[in-house]
This record gives C-alpha cells, structure tokens and sequence, in this order.
C-alpha cells in the first residue's frame, strides 16, 4: 500500500526548528513509500482509510515545534495521521487512534479502569512501541491507505454526515473533552477563544450546541476564519487580543518592559493557537480568579509565570479523549450541520508537498488527505490530482 512515513532525523529536526516555516516542504523529512499490507490479527482488524485531516500537530512535529520531552510515548518512523475516517465491513467509522493497556496486552491501568484511556498509565509499557495511530512505528496511522485497529476503536458514522464533517470527529472529540473539563458545572458569561484554526473554530460550534449562550468572543488572524467563526456562532471576532480585551473592557496597563498586562478580562479564555504569544496573551487576557483551558498543544515555549500567581488562575490542560467522549463526538456530528466548512480541499497522497504547503498557508483551517481515490469524498471536500 502506499503510505506516507516520517523518519525522524535529529539535524533536520533541528534546521527546521531553526527556521520554522522558512523550511522547504520539499526537506521534510517525510517521503511516499509502499509499505506492504498490514495483517489482521492480535484482535485488530484492517481499515480502509476514505479521509485524513493534517493536524496542527502533524505541522509541529514536521517543523520541530514538538518537545522532545515527549519522545518516550511515541515512536517513529511512522505512517502519520490520527484523524482518521475510514472503512470497514461496508460502513463508514471515525476511528479512535488511541493505544492502550488493552491494545498492549496488560492488566487495565487505574485510568483505563474508569474509561480514561487518553491517560493510559502505560503509553511506553506493554507489547507494542509506545504511541498511538499516527504516531507509531507499527501500526501506521491515516496518512496510509489502510491501518490496523481494534473494533471497539471503532465508532459507526450516521449515514446522514458527509464525509467532510464526519473526518473532524477526532479533533471534535478533543474539545469536547476539554469543555467537560474546563466547565463541569455550567459556563460563565463570556468566554474568549484565542486561535480560529479547526480546534478554535470546533470549540465555538460545540459551546453553542452544548448550550452556551453567554458572549463568546474569537480573536482570529485570517479572513477565512473571521468568516467561519462568525457562521459558527461567535458573538464578536477580533483581528487582535488587544482589540478583544478592550472591547470587552479589561484594563491596559504598561510595565517598565515588555507587552501591556491586562486586569479585568474574560472569565474563561479558551487557548487554541499553541504559541508563545498566544499563552502569554490567554494568561493576562483572563480575569483575576479566571480560568484558561489550553487546546492548543504547545510544545517548548518560553512562558512568564506571573499572571498564574499573581491573578490567581486556573489552567486546565486537555490532550485526547476518553472512549465515551469519542462515542459521544461522534454521536453529536449529525446536529453539528456546517462544520464541513471548515474543510478545504482533499489531496491524493502523492501531492503531499502541495497539501502541507496549503495547510502552512491556512487555505482552509482543514487540510485532508484521501489516501484511495477512487474514494472520491463526499460533502465540501474537493478532491486534487496529483
């Protein structure tokens, strides 16, 4: 099957760290290979992949943007893509790309006991590699034509969701588990999201179905996603946090050194950008007492402290999911009419440069790959040729 596999390489690892986006798709370390077919058995069952999204995570790790901290929970080379919408028996299913305990063939870890298998105890234990589809030396993730996963990873699309909806199940499923988190017993009267790429423009969708009708302020960088985010149910978007907090209210103020800090912002502020700005914009931006809930897995920053103590915050850090808040993601696709806008177009495998370059530019806020295609997608999603 063809594929496409990351092999790590510790120089251009850092050359692309040094330069970041100035770095050429075309010196990724990343190439189209033919891998053979990969065998059922140990309790995992092939899956044909109809669609892969290009996470903000797949960029970070391309680019060097990951910390190398997390290096013992993952392993490479590897077939990357953890969004996954594929097929098996005839049936569409958004697939679960965890791996835990039971995957590894151990004895259920405490968090794998309550269903919190995002915290598996035994991510680097256990008979496979360490990491999960996407990121795993063994079982190759949805940038490939076909993976391996178990059938209770697995989760039946509803007929009635187009391909391009149903394919952000994964990233949709990570923001709600962070909203459970975040606001277990109810929302507050306004919330800011700073970031409009999928995951903050996901994160304005899923506030207003769930039911949030306070002010739900977006501070977006990009025409496209000021557009969305309106569509979506934003209350106000704003090109600026600067511009956001004032509008709000908050208070400016200017240290001896360095950007304004802020008193009086958001009483939530929702983190969806993953950059060092963007941290140190959502700690000043949030009210003293405030809460910050972090989607946007950033990786080695430097960040300023003071305002975690000094305004007395709370920060909730949200990584993947649980089992039920996949299920549930899933089960909330079909009332989630119009998130197939935030999908651009979908490539085949061997344009992979033309998809990353489009991903970089942030033609749409998702970028896909359809890795069979004669597959051609169904909904928004428009297939490119090679």
């Amino acid at each position: 099957m063809k594929a496409l596999l990351y092999f790590p390489s510790i120089p251009r690892y850092l050359l692309a760290r040094s330069l970041g986006k100035r770095y050429p798709v075309s010196a990724l370390p990343l190439k189209l290979v033919e891998l053979p077919l990969p065998e059922e058995g140990g309790g995992f069952v092939r899956v044909r992949v109809r669609l892969s999204g290009v996470c903000g995570s797949d960029l970070a790790l391309l680019y060097g943007k990951n910390s190398p901290r997390l290096s013992p929970f993952f392993s490479f080379p590897a077939v990357l893509g953890h969004e996954i919408l594929g097929e098996y028996g005839g049936t569409r299913v958004a697939v679960n790309p965890l791996l835990a305990c039971a995957e590894k063939g151990l004895d259920p870890c405490p968090a794998c006991q309550r269903g919190e298998e995002g915290l598996c105890e035994n991510l680097a234990e256990g008979a496979l590699a360490p990491g999960m589809l996407g990121y795993h030396k063994e079982l190759p993730g949805g940038w490939g034509e076909y993976l391996l996963a178990r059938p209770e990873r697995l989760v039946e699309v509803p007929a009635a969701v187009p391909d391009a909806r149903a394919v952000l199940a994964e990233p949709l499923a990570v923001v709600l588990r962070g909203v459970r988190r975040a606001f277990p017993r109810g929302f507050p009267e306004a919330v800011l999201v700073i970031g409009a790429g999928t995951i903050g423009l996901l994160s304005v969708r899923l506030l207003r179905e769930l039911g949030f009708s306070g002010r739900l302020d977006v501070v977006a960088r990009h025409p496209r996603q000021a557009e969305l985010a309106r569509e979506l149910g934003a209350s106000a978007v704003f090109p600026s946090t600067e511009a956001a907090f004032l509008a709000f209210g908050a208070r400016r103020y200017r240290p001896l050194l360095g950007p304004p800090v802020w008193r009086g912002g958001y009483p939530a502020v929702i983190e969806a950008a993953g950059s060092a700005k963007s941290l140190d914009e959502a700690a000043w931006g949030a009210r003293e007492g405030g809460l910050v809930l972090l989607l946007g897995a950033a990786g080695e920053v430097r960040h300023d402290f003071s305002p975690h103590w000094f305004s007395e915050l709370t920060w909730v850090g949200s990584y993947t999911y649980s089992k039920k808040d996949f299920a549930d993601a899933v089960a909330l696709l079909p009332a989630l009419a119009g998130l197939e806008r935030l999908v651009g177009e979908a490539y085949p495998l061997a344009a992979y440069r033309e998809a990353l370059r489009a991903a970089l530019r942030r033609r749409a806020p998702k970028v896909l790959f359809a890795p069979c295609p004669e597959r051609v997608p169904v909904g928004r999603a428009v297939l490119r040729t090679a």
